[in-house]
């Protein structure tokens, strides 16, 4: 049963991301063309994390801190997004908002490369905060 919390704000639903028709948005020109993303953050994190899951036990620390920086960068993006889109800190971000899923997937890039790294505390605050957000978006980005 769903609980409907009249206290809550009204879902923050984003205008288009700054680079969701600019192209592959992996590509150093595309985060250069729109630094301000959070799509782009989240996938540039995402491919390093990928690339250091694929490589195991060999991932180098310096591939991990960039994948830590990418995702960070993400996350510092999406928080400046909600708040000049009227989040106050906390209250729903759903995900099945296309122009939303930026925000939330730098959030759980940012969780992933924090527990790559040993930040265990890091990671709980931003799963956390993704569960805050949108409680079904956690196995989507979190629990693959």
């Amino acid at each position: 049963m769903e609980i409907n919390d009249m206290l809550a704000p009204p879902p923050v639903h984003l205008p288009a991301d700054p680079a969701a028709d600019a192209g592959d948005p992996q590509t150093p020109a595309t985060a250069i063309a729109h630094p301000d993303s959070p799509l782009v953050w989240a996938a540039r994190a995402e491919q390093a994390l990928d690339a250091l899951e694929a490589a195991g036990a060999d991932a180098a620390d310096e591939d991990k801190l960039v994948a830590y920086a990418f995702a960070r960068t993400g996350y510092h993006r999406s928080l400046d997004r909600l708040r000049h889109n009227g989040w106050k800190g906390w209250g729903p971000v759903p995900f099945s908002h296309e122009p939303n899923q930026g925000v939330l997937r730098a959030i759980a890039a940012l969780a992933r490369a924090a527990k790559l790294i040993g930040e265990d505390d890091e990671y709980d605050r931003c799963r956390q905060m993704l569960s805050d957000a949108d409680p079904g978006c956690v196995a989507t980005l979190l629990d693959k």
